[in-house]
């Protein structure tokens, strides 16, 4: 998930205040003890803003300090995250933390956000036990594979979630999601599908496989792509899938963000060349840097070779620190070779965030420095995607 603030107008309330000023003493901080002071008095307030479902102070005090104070914003931001996730106060005995396990999918046809059979959800229990999850861990699944737009929404949206889900993993037992009333979910040809969990173990015991002394990030990664993978890839029927690491919610879903930029690229490629019966070799890619106040994405336009019309694009957002300075054209283009193109145009210009009025599409570059909709030949437009997620 992107950090990015939008400046708010208004003051500071009374309970935003406070959150900047303890933020700002524990980035002073000059010790580990000094610290401790001062995640303990974030952690009370926060439990009671998030108990108080008061989602507009805490993005208030992040607003504040992602302009005036990086170092204080992250602190605040990873403290937020923390208590949300881990169902803070709820379970004395026990440490919970609220985990995700993305699923990068793409697909010329839905990619689907759907129930999960208790056969199938029992299997994943028994892979995450064995891959993810240090042993003796209790571990709660819920039994739906969830779009981004299904997940919850805010901090205090994730909080209430936890609560349930941390309630459950200390009964070892899963979690059943009522789908009344859910939102729908859009047809994009490369998006993310999430499985969430909730891990709990003894006050202090290690939480992940790769803490113990004969496990590793790598490892459990491999694991979980080979069994879990084999286990969610029936529930996305037509679609080619890939896992990220499952491992504490928000944390997860930064890396599935990042994770699933080279994914769309190498989606978009493969979509294309299927789609237009034609090699990768023969396919050309023009990305732009897109600006509003600040640099906030490139923008990949697709052509056949020497030909002008843009008939597929897709979006590289700018994750967290990232910027103007960020290499970001250098690490697109090693996608884009590595996907079998090799006739790419980097413009320099700097293109408004334009999208189409109709559709509400982005809009992307063309070879002649134009942006401009993306339409697929109308022989194949009629069974394509819009655009990537």
């Amino acid at each position: 998930m992107k950090r990015t603030r939008l400046k708010r107008r208004g003051g500071l309330g009374r309970t935003a205040e406070q959150l900047v000023w303890l933020a700002g003493g524990l980035a002073q901080s000059g010790s580990r003890v000094e610290d401790h002071y001062w995640e303990t008095q974030l952690a009370r307030l926060i439990d009671e803003i998030l108990a108080d479902n008061d989602e507009e102070v805490l993005n208030a005090a992040l607003d504040h300090l992602y302009s005036a104070d990086a170092r204080a914003y992250d602190e605040l931001a990873d403290n937020i995250e923390s208590r949300a996730e881990c169902a803070a106060g709820n379970l004395a005995e026990h440490d919970v933390v609220l985990i995700a396990a993305p699923v990068l999918a793409w697909s010329r046809y839905r990619i689907p956000a759907t129930n999960i059979p208790p056969a199938v959800l029992a299997n994943l229990r028994v892979h995450l036990q064995a891959h993810v999850l240090a042993k003796g861990a209790k571990l709660s699944v819920a039994d739906f594979l969830f779009s981004p737009d299904q997940l919850p929404q805010g901090y205090c949206a994730t909080a209430e979630f936890a609560k349930v889900i941390c309630g459950a993993a200390a009964d070892n037992l899963d979690l059943h999601i009522d789908t009344e009333g859910m939102p729908e979910t859009a047809q994009f040809l490369s998006d993310t599908r999430y499985l969430l969990a909730a891990v709990a173990v003894p006050r202090g015991a290690a939480l992940f496989r790769w803490q113990e002394p004969d496990g590793t990030r790598d490892g459990a990664l491999e694991q979980w792509r080979a069994q879990g993978g084999a286990c969610l890839a029936p529930l996305l029927p037509g679609c080619a899938v890939d896992l990220v690491l499952p491992d504490s919610y928000f944390a997860a879903s930064r890396a599935a963000d990042k994770d699933s930029r080279p994914y769309s690229v190498r989606a978009s490629v493969a979509f294309l060349a299927t789609t237009l019966e034609t090699p990768a070799a023969n396919l050309r890619a023009v990305l732009a840097p897109f600006w509003e106040r600040n640099l906030e994405e490139y923008r990949i336009g697709f052509t056949v070779r020497d030909r002008d019309a843009v008939v597929h694009g897709v979006v590289w957002p700018l994750l967290g620190a990232e910027d103007e300075t960020t290499d970001c054209v250098a690490q697109i283009e090693t996608v884009l070779r590595e996907s079998g193109l090799t006739d790419i145009v980097a413009l320099e210009h700097h293109f408004p965030l334009e999208y189409c009025d109709d559709c509400g599409a982005p809009l992307y570059p063309s070879p002649e420095g134009e942006v401009v909709h993306a339409e697929m030949p109308e022989e194949q437009g009629m069974q394509a995607p819009r655009h990537l997620h």
